[in-house]
Order: structure tokens, then sequence, then C-alpha cells
């Protein structure tokens, strides 16, 4: 994997997207348009990293801007991530060296992203990037078996860098899961600033305002609670190949050429706290993926050279990458998206009966619904996941006037709308008049 090489293409002069903050500039733009979805699987189990994309969108367009010492000290950090670990995509690796960097002006945003090093089984290089990350990013805070109570407690307006090693020990079963929702809570709370835990001390019990916002990494077989990865840049790491190499890590011996960096970059970051804190840079996402990857590319526009455009290409494609694997996730949105499907297939009927409903999830060879239990999916089971959207089972009448259990069209109207929009779309008329 190359770890310092970031080429610019010559044909991209003439194109200029998304608006870039100018190094120096403060809220002055490039000017241009967004770019088209594109999609990658980049750090899934059994595939290689992403290819680039065969026709270029705006991300891939984008011209290299005037570098600064940042661009420089940025793809030196990136070859020191690379030498210990081998992350699934050049993405995650450029990512994950923003990440770190962002760490260092944590004062200057609003939101503070969580990276979530997760992996399908050991031996991934989890660990091994927590134990680069802690020699790099700003005041590292391991909380391996450390309490909700103690870590906020050492939270203060100058946040230090939370790294959790292990967190499937947390989160791993849902007995683990309820045993540490405090836990849970806490990180969730401290992606945004000004959310505070309110806590009695002292022998008078006064109330006193705990602050939570603090940048956090949190490493762990299988995926973290689904609140926790809505707020992360997620990196999926994955087992070395045969032929795959890193160089050993050892503390005494390489701790001192992470630090270096790790300082240089403090110090380049320092007089830039003000300017970061005015800019508002174009994301290629919206919403709550664009609150968590903001800082990145702030760093990545004040760095200048090449890491506006690959800042704003590993955001757009990890975050799409994020969405298909939401999509294939059973436990996910995609219920909803497949039933619109039989709905449409069948003529949208005003009802569908249970067992007719199921039969056709669990015999469709491509989805995971027969795979859900030895029996595939069961009425159970069907109806504990619609009951997150608020959709129940009930009496139904079908087309030959027999009463069945089943489920009416009109009560995933809009659950249809909110969370698979683009399958066999439905107006927000047809919603409102049959919902």
């Amino acid at each position: 994997m190359e770890s310092t090489s970031h080429g610019s293409d010559p044909a991209a002069s003439t194109v200029s997207w998304p608006p870039v903050a100018t190094p120096g500039e403060p809220g002055s733009f490039l000017s241009g348009q967004r770019s088209a979805p594109a999609s990658t699987a980049c750090g899934r189990e059994a595939e290689a990293a992403p290819a680039e994309p065969t026709i270029p969108d705006g991300t891939d367009l984008m011209p290299d801007t005037e570098a600064t010492e940042g661009a420089d000290l940025l793809a030196q950090l990136r070859a020191q991530i690379a030498k210990f670990v081998i992350l699934p995509s050049d993405q995650a690796l450029d990512a994950t060296t923003l990440w770190v960097a962002a760490t260092h002006l944590q004062c200057s945003w609003q939101h503070a992203p969580r990276l979530a090093v997760v992996g399908p089984a050991k031996r991934c290089g989890k660990s091994r990037l927590l134990d680069v990350l802690a020699e790099t990013v700003h005041q590292p805070m391991l909380t391996v078996n450390s309490s909700p109570a103690a870590i906020f407690r050492t939270i203060s307006e100058e946040p230090p860098t939370l790294l959790v090693d292990e967190a499937d020990t947390i989160f791993g079963s849902p007995k683990a899961a309820e045993k540490n929702e405090e836990m849970r809570g806490l990180l969730n709370a401290g992606h945004q600033r000004d959310r505070y835990v309110l806590r009695v001390v002292g022998n008078d019990h006064t109330p006193r305002k705990f602050p939570t916002f603090a940048m956090a990494a949190i490493a762990g077989i299988g995926d973290l609670p689904d609140t926790i990865m809505d707020r992360s840049i997620v990196i999926r790491m994955r087992r070395r190949a045969e032929g795959e190499r890193v160089a050993p890590y050892r503390t005494q011996r390489d701790r001192p050429a992470l630090h270096a960096i790790r300082d240089k970059i403090a110090r380049w970051a320092a007089p830039l706290a003000d300017q970061a804190l005015r800019l508002e840079p174009a994301m290629p996402v919206e919403d709550r993926a664009a609150d968590t990857w903001e800082p990145l590319v702030i760093i990545a526009d004040l760095a200048g050279g090449p890491w506006p455009r690959l800042a704003r290409q590993a955001c757009k494609r990890m975050v799409d990458a994020e969405v298909q694997t939401e999509e294939d996730n059973p436990g996910s949105a995609r219920i909803l998206a497949d039933i619109r499907r039989i709905f449409h297939a069948a003529g949208e009927p005003d009802s569908i009966a249970t067992d007719q409903l199921l039969f056709t999830l669990n015999g469709d060879p491509e989805a995971p619904w027969a795979e859900t239990s030895r029996g595939g999916l069961t009425p159970r089971g069907l109806g504990a996941m619609l009951r997150e959207f608020g959709i129940s089972s009930g009496n139904v009448r079908m087309p030959d006037g027999t009463q069945r259990k089943g489920y009416l069209r009109n009560k995933f109207l809009d659950a249809w709308r909110r969370y698979c929009p683009a399958v066999h779309p439905v107006t927000a008329t047809a919603a409102g008049s049959r919902g």
C-alpha cells in the first residue's frame, strides 16, 4: 500500500468542485457544483480495496490547492500510520490521518467525530491502530475498563481524545449493552458541543454540569451500537492477506518518531484555531454525516495540496459504503425496502397477509431473511423489526373476503418515505391521504 504519494490529475485544472476553503483566506471558497453519488465496498472482509471509479465524479476532478506546511505534515503522518497498520483502503488511511490531525483542534469543532475501528474477528489490526493513535492524537486517554463517571470527570473544556479498546466487551451482547447504557449515552452526547451530564457532588449534593465533548476512537469486534456508528467515521479492518507486511511496533523504539510528527502537527494547527472555527466547507454528504466529517474536511482545506480532494473522496465513498452496509444489514431499514418491493410487485394492494409476506421474504435468495433463524424470519421476528418503525400487524381483509393476520399498506407509507425513499417512491400526498 502506498503511504505518501498523492499525485494530482493535470486534467483537473479546469474543474473546481466543491467550494474549498482557501488556506490563509477564511470564508473564501472556490466555486463549483456537487458530485453525483458514488459507492464503494471499502473495508469489507472479502473484498479488496476499491478501484478508482471509471467515470470520475466531482471529487475526483478537484484540482490541488496551494500546499501549506500542513500538507507535508499530513503526508508524513499518513506514512507513519501505514508503516505499522494496513488500513482497508486508501480512503480509510486518508480519513484516519485527517482524524488524528483534527484531534489537535478540538476546541474549533462543533462536532467531535468518532472513529469506529471495527472488524469481524480478532487479529484485524484494531488494537495496533489504537497503539499508533495513542502516540499521535491530542492528549490521549485510554479508557479500557474505565467507568463513565471516571471518563466525564476527566473531560474539561480542553478535551482529551478518548481511546476505547475492546468495545465488544462493553456493547457485544444485549446484556452487556444494557449494563453499559451510560457509556453509550456518554459517547453519543459527546459527539456535539454543549451536551452536559448533570451529577450531584460533595456532601451537600450540589448539582454540577460535566462536559462530555471529546473526540473518541472506539475499537472492537463487530459493529458498535447504531447510534455510535451513525456518529462515526467507520474503519472496517480486516486481517492481513498473505504477502501484506507491516513493521512490528515497538513502543520504546517507535514512539519518538510518532511523537515528533504529533508535535509538529500540533504546532502547525494551533495558530489556525480561529480560522478553523469560521470555515464552512461545502460537503459531498449531508445531515449527520456532514457534521461528522466536517472537521476532517476543514483540516484538509487548511493543509491544501491534494488533501481537499482526498478528504472529500474518502468522505463520499466511505459514507456510501456504510449506507450500502446498512441496507445489507437485516436489522436495519432494509426490511422496509424489501417489503416496499413486495407491495409494488403485488400491484399495491391495501394489505398483505403475514404468511404471504414471510414466504416472499424468506424465498429471496439474495436477501438475508432466510438466515435469521433455523426456519427463516418468523412472524414474531418480523413484528419486532417493524415495531421500531411504529408498524404493527392486525386482522386484515383479503380479496376473497376472508380475514387473516397481516399488514396494511398505509401503515408503511410514512416509513417508506423516510427510510427507503428511492425504492418505488411514495409521494407525500399519498402518505398523507392514506396514512
